[in-house]
């Protein structure tokens, strides 16, 4: 080997004709002309067996056939490529004790760290992965002793963590390293850079996130061609067909896959060609033409196994089995499913397991709907239930690998479609119980965790279509983990995004102790190696307190069509399911939300609201009440209201509603002729089981909680914004508001507020009531919380809901979590979960800076639309996470005072939003919140229904609940 001092002089390394050799090579392989490059590199390797054996030469042979490896990798051609590294690795060892100086010692260590990441690569794509890993931990070990000044194998040695985590379906693993990988890449190591922005698009297109798939597959290609790489850039075709397969865009995938299908067969890469026919297999099918769909099919099941790329073979007979069943040939479909299960199951390749017994459910279920299975008809459905609620459970369970929580919600997305046959199967068979065990589940939601979750053990990947996307043909078993980066990366990581665990066991029945969906729990995790469910145990609803008066509680969960279960308590027994049919579901919710004025669209969704709205005419409010209980609410529960009522007096219902049905005004619902849910009953929100109310010993609240002051954030000054801008005045000039100060006044009587206040006008537009006092007033103790002020909602198809905000008196320079908005900087429902643990080592959980009082009125534009979301982490749920009993939310954006003045020609002197905080206000001060709130709103609906003035439009008042954990 080169001795140290001709290391370090700038003379090639070798000196012709092998410098000039690698170059040329180089240059091939960037063009993607790997004939030529591997030519190159066989006439170089002659030549250097023709020398003189030495430790030198030796080292010479090895580089070649390094480089010789990863050509060979990238033209697909494995056994040439596993051959080539194997033979470099034996040569590196037997020089390893050579004498060598320092910069010797370092091109040796580089050279064995890419002979592993090489042979990592290959034993990903050839089914390998638990070799792959150990290659991985051997080249980290490597790592720690090489001089890596540009990062670059560093950055090549987590990308190919990246890739195998990928390939074992862990999607939200793999994305926050790719990530964290690609913001800590330095510029020494730009090649690293197109391959993990290529990760980052296949990982975003496989879990439904395909305009984000797009963005990074253009920057992708951007990089490529900055670095002069052709063959990469061509290869980006196959990635772009994908992603248009994944939208539906079906004409323009078959254009792009015959175009890369051409350039991998001119270049002789018979494992991404086998890829391309794979796809077009399926386009063939999807377009009726069986016989090309089986020829393509068949073409690649060939390649793949001349490449001894096992689970990509087996993924190619997946597709064939459902093309097998598609022309009624059951059993060519059997046994090509059961023999990609096969392969699965010996490689520990557990989601793709999970997608077999799918698959095998959905047929089981279409031959039930075309054929009469007679008296076996139970046994089928039996068996399909036992492969599809595992493999729901297990696909859905996968969301808690993400950071973020957009990611889990385009997850969510993807695995509904197993949850829904899960549903449908309990649908047919009967099953009230199950369908009963199916809709607890399903409502315990997910729990936040403010600590990094550690890697989990499996994830299933999405179930369309049936076949891995591009660069998807290796998976692994994740023994007792996935890999990790580790320390303070794994700490970065964490901080930038919302985690959350798994939901915690729903107990059933506390004399048997039975667990919802118990068996199949068991079977998943037993199965695909997937924690379903925390180790706590919760009843699946606290019963204890509810002697005094009748209650039912009503749950809804979304699965194609919206389902319900019912439960009663206090004094009253028996329990129901329901189900409304989705089309039925989908009409009634989207005329409510016409009627709504909607969160993105400024005044011109509330003009929009009182020139149209159903919510501002009397005829239209009452047809909307009658469509929303007919999809909505079943004719047998409210018998059952009426029959508590007649004997036990008026029930309580707590409904926790599913985000498809959130901004529902339950207490509207005409459920018997014009009668009005909230005339029958007191009606109350509810969380998820996973936020239920903690013992007081457990809370984070503070001392004094029942007997502190009432804490009033009236209509506080947002910086940057004047009165009459977007965060401006909602209540009108300082004084001018008798009502208002009244209110004021009489909290001042009655005992201590803050902030502290001589005259009732001081508590309005206040400039000091920024995050620091809040927090401040709240650890000494309050009882009551009381803001009327903005709130931002954070879209829905973002997924989330943590990104809602108060908007208090903070300046940019106050420390938070949310982006500063000119020069004020919003509390975000995540700064009130998180607080500064993400910001600072020794940080401290929301809870603890802002501890809720018992009871918190949020008033403000859709302060409770977190709702709304599959993970419910806005500022009224953050508020019950942190110590609140009841929060008192709007469902939607609500119209203020001036909104009626101006939009609707009301005078001056009437106040409906005024009306409406006083009403809050005096029901948080009855000891029954909940029965006082509805009083006023059975008064607000009695005034509607005599002389329909837009001042008693529920509009205003029905957009009020109040939510309890």
């Amino acid at each position: 080997m080169a001795d140290e001092t001709s290391a370090q002089a700038p003379a090639p390394l070798y000196g012709d004709p092998f410098d000039r050799a690698f170059a040329q090579a180089h240059e091939h392989h960037m063009a993607a002309d790997f004939d030529a490059a591997c030519a190159v590199y066989d006439e170089s390797l002659a030549v250097a067996e023709s020398l003189e054996d030495s430790p030198d030469v030796r080292f010479l042979r090895a580089h070649l056939l390094t480089d010789l490896g990863t050509v060979l990798l990238d033209a697909s051609d494995l056994p040439g490529a596993e051959d080539a590294v194997d033979r470099a690795r034996a040569l590196l060892d037997g020089i390893a004790s050579a004498p060598m100086g320092p910069r010797g010692r370092q091109l040796w260590r580089e050279t064995v760290l890419r002979t592993l990441i090489a042979r990592s690569d290959l034993l990903r794509r050839t089914g390998r992965p638990d070799e792959a890993l150990a290659c991985l931990d051997e080249a980290t070990a490597q790592l720690t002793g090489f001089d890596d000044p540009d990062g670059l194998r560093g950055a090549e040695l987590g990308l190919n963590r990246v890739l195998l985590l990928m390939d074992r379906g862990e999607w939200g693993t793999a994305e926050e390293q790719a990530t964290l990988l690609l913001s800590g890449t330095a510029a020494g190591a730009a090649e690293a850079v197109p391959r993990l922005l290529t990760a980052l698009g296949v990982i975003c297109s496989s879990t439904g996130r395909f305009d984000a798939a797009e963005d990074h597959f253009a920057r992708a290609e951007d990089a490529f061609r900055s670095l002069g790489n052709t063959g990469e850039q061509q290869t980006m075709l196959a990635h772009r067909a994908s992603l248009a397969m994944q939208r539906g865009q079906l004409d323009l995938a078959e254009s792009l896959f015959t175009e890369a299908s051409a350039f991998f067969e001119q270049q002789r890469r018979f494992g991404d060609l086998a890829v391309c026919e794979q796809a077009r297999s399926f386009l063939a099918d999807r377009r009726g033409d069986a016989t090309g769909a089986h020829d393509l099919m068949a073409a690649s099941l060939d390649r793949f196994a001349q490449l001894g790329a096992a689970v990509a073979a087996a993924d190619t007979m997946l597709l064939g089995a459902q093309q097998a069943y598609d022309r009624g040939d059951i059993e060519e479909m059997k046994r090509l499913a059961q023999g990609a299960r096969d392969v699965y199951q010996e490689r520990g390749i557990l989601e793709r397991c999970a997608q077999v017994d799918l698959m095998l459910a959905r047929t089981l279920e279409d031959n039930l709907d075309r054929t009469d299975h007679g008296d076996h008809e139970r046994r089928s459905i039996d068996t399909a239930l036992s492969l599809a609620v595992p493999a729901a459970l297990a696909l859905a369970a996968a969301r808690h690998d993400f950071v973020t929580a957009h990611a889990r919600s385009q997850w969510l997305m993807l695995a509904d479609d197993a949850m829904g046959l899960a549903f449908r199967l309990a649908v047919r068979r009967q099953d009230q119980g199950l369908l009963f065990e199916l809709v607890e589940h399903r409502c315990a939601g997910a729990a936040l965790a403010l600590s990094p979750a550690p890697g989990s053990a499996r994830s299933s990947e999405a179930t369309a279509p049936l076949f891995p996307d591009a660069a998807m043909k290796t998976y692994g078993n994740s023994g007792e983990g996935a890999p990790s980066l580790g320390g303070v990366a794994a700490e970065a990581a964490a901080s930038a995004g919302l985690r959350v665990a798994p939901p915690p066991k729903v107990r059933m029945s506390p004399e048997t102790g039975r667990i919802a969906l118990q068996e199949f729990i068991e079977a998943a995790e037993h199965r695909y190696r997937r924690r379903i469910v925390d180790e706590e145990e919760v009843p699946f609803w606290f019963t204890d307190d509810l002697t005094d008066r009748p209650v039912v509680q009503v749950r809804l969960a979304d699965a194609g069509d919206l389902f319900m279960t019912w439960t009663w308590a206090g004094g009253a027994r028996g329990f129901g399911t329901g189900r409304g049919p989705a089309a039925e579901v989908d009409r009634a919710v989207g005329e409510l939300a016409a009627a709504l004025p909607g969160a993105g669209e400024g005044a011109a969704g509330m003009r929009r609201a009182f020139a149209s709205g159903a919510l501002t005419d009397p005829i239209a409010e009452r047809r909307l009440a009658r469509t929303l209980a007919e999809a909505l609410w079943p004719e047998g529960l409210t018998a059952q209201i009426r029959q508590v009522s007649e004997r036990a007096g008026r029930p309580l219902i707590r409904i926790q509603p599913s985000p498809r049905v959130a901004q529902v005004p339950w207490e509207l619902l005409a459920v018997d002729g014009d009668v009005r849910l909230v005339e029958l009953a007191d009606v109350v929100t509810t969380t998820a089981t996973s936020l239920r109310r903690r013992p007081p010993s457990e809370r984070p609240g503070a001392p004094a909680r029942d007997t502190g002051p009432v804490v009033l954030v009236l209509d506080p000054r947002v910086p940057g914004f004047r009165a009459d801008s977007p965060l401006g005045s909602v209540l009108g000039p300082p004084g001018s508001d008798q009502e208002l100060q009244s209110l004021v006044r009489a909290r001042m009587d009655a005992g201590a507020v803050e902030p502290a206040l001589d005259t009732p006008a001081e508590a309005f537009r206040r400039t000091d009531l920024d995050r620091d006092w809040l927090s401040a007033v709240l650890r000494k103790g309050a009882r009551r919380l009381l803001y009327v002020g903005h709130v931002s909602g954070a879209p829905v198809d973002g997924g989330q809901s943590e990104d809602g905000s108060l908007h208090l008196c903070c300046g940019p320079e106050s420390t938070g979590l949310a982006a500063a908005v000119r020069t004020h900087r919003p509390l975000s429902a995540k700064d009130l979960l998180l607080g500064t643990l993400p910001l600072r080592a020794d940080g401290e959980p929301g809870g603890r800076i802002w501890p809720a009082p018992p009871r918190v009125a949020l008033i403000g534009c859709e302060s409770g639309g977190d709702l709304r979301f599959a993970e419910s982490f806005g500022p009224a749920t953050a508020m019950i996470h942190n110590g609140a009993e009841l929060v008192t939310a709007t469902r939607w954006v609500l119209p203020t005072s001036f909104a009626f003045h101006r939009l609707a020609g009301l005078s001056e002197s009437v106040r409906p939003l005024s009306e409406a905080v006083v009403a809050v206000d005096s029901a948080h001060e009855h000891p029954d919140p909940v029965h006082r709130l509805g009083r006023w709103q059975r008064e607000q609906l009695d005034r509607w229904r005599a002389d329909g003035r837009i001042e008693h439009s529920p509009l205003l008042w029905a957009a009020m609940t109040c939510i309890v954990a």
